[in-house]
């Protein structure tokens, strides 16, 4: 049985400029359930870079939260643009289940062949490593470490807000209310 208050990591990245940005920054919302933020953490990684899987682990593993962590949620496998996370990777370092949340199905055919056309084929693997693309209630996920089921529980209690997990809508406003000010649009 999933505790009410499993504690949970959401992760995305802020919004950036493909053609000025270098490095943007990269938050996590620690959170028990759906509805009580314990802490935030944040990294920056280098846009359509390499360096996301190394940089998440790093901040998962050493932050003091890392104790009672129970799962890790992503907003889509990359952040940066195609700075594209090996979930594989991220679980077996961290020995966290990851959970990929997409809020649309993706096209994988056409991420392919923009990977292909920018020159950034290797990339393509680690898609792939991260399973199948599965539909629950109106999102879509990706499991590396966890069952189907078990992900599904999880999800009902953190969803409490809207259709994606709480870390995740958090991680969302607080990377933007950084960049820009205030967050702006859809969480």
């Amino acid at each position: 049985m999933v505790k009410k208050e499993i504690r949970v990591i959401g992760i995305d990245d802020s919004p950036f400029n493909k053609f000025k940005d270098k490095k943007i920054l990269v938050v996590g919302v620690v959170m028990r359930g759906g509805s009580w933020v314990d802490g935030i953490l944040s990294t920056k990684v280098a846009v359509d870079g390499n360096d996301a899987t190394k940089k998440l682990i790093e901040m998962v593993n050493e932050c003091k939260f890392k104790p009672q962590l129970q799962c890790i949620f992503l907003d889509g496998i990359a952040v940066a643009g195609f700075n594209v996370v090996d979930v594989q990777k991220l679980n077996k370092k961290t020995k966290l289940p990851v959970v990929i949340v997409i809020r649309r199905k993706p096209n994988i055919k056409n991420i392919k062949k923009t990977l292909i056309k920018i020159n950034k084929q290797n990339k393509i693997k680690l898609i792939e490593k991260a399973g199948n693309v599965i539909q629950v209630n109106d999102i879509f996920i990706q499991l590396t470490g966890i069952d189907l089921e078990e992900a599904k529980k999880i999800l009902k209690i953190v969803c409490t807000r809207s259709l994606i997990p709480e870390p995740i809508r958090l991680a969302h406003l607080i990377a933007q209310g950084v960049v820009f000010g205030e967050s702006r649009g859809r969480a």
